[in-house]
């Protein structure tokens, strides 16, 4: 079984957690209608993926 040799030093253990951290989400503009959108999704309020329309909003 492996043992440490020395002692985790606080300032190293945060170092290392720190990178657990919680990120906020990105949000892009969509290019078609200006609103904000998570990204890599159709856009909610206009159906634009991109340059091309992919969701029939008017029905939802």
């Amino acid at each position: 079984m492996a043992s440490p040799k020395t002692r985790t030093s606080k300032c190293r253990k945060r170092q290392r957690r720190g990178a657990n951290r919680w990120h906020a989400p990105k949000f892009q503009t969509c290019s078609e209608c200006g609103s904000t959108k998570p990204g890599h999704i159709a856009c909610p309020s206009c159906g634009y993926y991109g340059d091309r329309q992919v969701l029939d909003v008017d029905t939802f």
